[in-house]
């Protein structure tokens, strides 16, 4: 958590008479919208307007929540995303770690004059004003609202806070499944169920909305898992041809790697998908136990994340991508 004095001088940034913007990071997921919105919404409870701005769309089924559609998306309003982050009094920046994560606002959020404020889990964080970084926290979602407590305005967590907060917090964590998942993630789920959270409702609105698209692409990759390394790793992929075949949307292909780690006996799932419009090639890896895939995605495809959820990318040919890939798992002795 920030220190006192800084949550004293934070304090004294978020008033009315400031511009404040919230920025998260390149194809935001439930915890970057979740975080984001939550964020909004508590200022707002505070009597502060801020927005929030994302490089990128973001998938229909985050949209339900309050004020989503009202997010600027900067690969459609450049000007305006640009010249709201150039004026901008203070920035909060939540679920990534540097400028290089959030696209095209990255060059914009450097030369920016305002006080940086990271709220953030994932590991080896870049400098910025004011740093809360936390990577045992499952959940950026979780970092709000113990940053709310720290502030001491747990009274204004409403509706609206606990609904986006509750939803980044399920996504993360896989419905909170992953091993990162604490009792007090679950004492402050059971605190934004209190203040009006519905886990019927968010479970359906995020979770119950499958495309036929998105089913015959998961039919797809189900039917041609691979297994190697003596069945502990599996490896899914999809080529560009397959998306446009199938009509994909953003948000599509979400959760897919997960199948490959639920399979028995396998300790690391990589799903590989080709961009649909750039020549490269999406990663991403899931692991369990102590089989650290942030390390093996820095080492071996520009990305990272957590230790047992990372991505990165790959600039070779798809088989080649997951021919490097099997190469490289073999090498990872403790597997």
């Amino acid at each position: 958590m920030f220190t006192a004095a800084e949550l004293l001088e934070i304090n004294t940034l978020l008033i009315p008479e400031n511009k404040i913007v919230i920025l998260t990071h390149y194809n935001p997921d439930g915890d970057a919208i979740g975080s984001s919105l939550g964020l909004k919404h508590y200022l707002k409870a505070k009597g502060i307007h801020a927005e929030v701005i994302v490089p990128n769309d973001f998938p229909k089924f985050l949209k339900w929540m309050p004020e989503a559609r009202k997010t600027l998306i900067a690969e459609y309003k450049r000007k305006v995303a640009s010249d709201l982050i150039n004026e901008a009094d203070v920035i909060f920046c939540l679920d990534f770690n540097s400028p290089s994560r959030i696209g095209l606002l990255g060059e914009w959020l450097t030369h920016a004059g305002g006080k940086k404020i990271l709220i953030d889990h994932h590991q080896q964080p870049e400098p910025f004003d004011y740093v809360y970084s936390d990577t045992v926290i499952p959940a950026t979602c979780q970092m709000i609202y113990h940053f709310i407590e720290a502030m001491e305005d747990e009274k204004l967590v409403n509706r609206d806070v606990a609904e986006c907060l509750y939803t980044g917090i399920m996504t993360d964590t896989g419905g909170f499944r992953f091993r990162s998942t604490s009792a007090t993630t679950h004492r402050i789920v059971a605190s934004l169920i209190e203040k009006g959270a519905d886990p019927a409702m968010i479970t359906s609105n995020t979770w119950d909305t499958n495309t036929v698209s998105r089913l015959h692409l998961l039919a797809l990759i189900l039917g041609r898992i691979q297994v190697v390394k003596d069945g502990k790793v599996a490896i899914l992929y999809l080529t560009r041809e397959e998306l446009k075949e199938y009509g994909f949307q953003k948000g599509d292909t979400e959760g897919f790697v997960n199948y490959g780690l639920s399979i028995l006996g396998v300790k690391m799932a990589a799903f590989f998908m080709e961009d649909l419009y750039d020549d490269f090639v999406k990663i991403s890896f899931r692991s369990k136990d102590d089989m650290d895939v942030n390390q093996f995605s820095r080492k071996y495809f520009s990305g990272g994340g957590h230790i047992n959820a990372a991505g990165g990318k790959s600039h070779e040919s798809l088989q080649e991508t997951i021919e490097t890939f099997k190469s490289r798992i073999e090498g990872e002795d403790h597997l």
